[in-house]
């Protein structure tokens, strides 16, 4: 299961950097996206901050667990604050992201614990 954690624990990473990147170069379609749904522009480096620290922790993880699992944890919690966010805007388009990033983190985080 180590392995299959591996594995997912990099791509999730290496997403989540692109996201956090995309937000604090402003690309449009992060923006666009965003504020749609009522976040202020001056939120996009804390966020940013969130994903680097998850991402970080996810490959940390690798070799002490329950750094992993508490990443796993953090980006679950943050994904699904992302998605409920859109649910509440009734904004189904900006959803399949942040739902799929929403079970990938869901998925680390069931493979570190079965990697104990």
């Amino acid at each position: 299961m180590l392995l299959a954690y591996v594995i997912v624990a990099a791509v999730l990473s290496l997403a989540l950097v692109v996201s956090g990147a995309g937000k604090l170069r402003r690309a449009q379609q992060i923006v666009d996206s965003l504020t749609g749904i009522g976040v202020p522009l001056r939120l996009f480096p804390f966020l940013a901050a969130c994903e680097f620290a998850g991402a970080a922790g996810l490959i940390a993880g690798i070799w002490w667990a329950p750094l992993g699992i508490a990443a796993a944890i953090g980006v679950v919690l943050y994904f699904l604050l992302a998605v409920g966010a859109h649910v509440r805007k009734k904004d189904l388009a900006g959803m399949p992201p942040a739902t799929f990033l929403l079970f990938l983190a869901a998925a680390a985080l069931v493979l570190r614990f079965l990697s104990l």
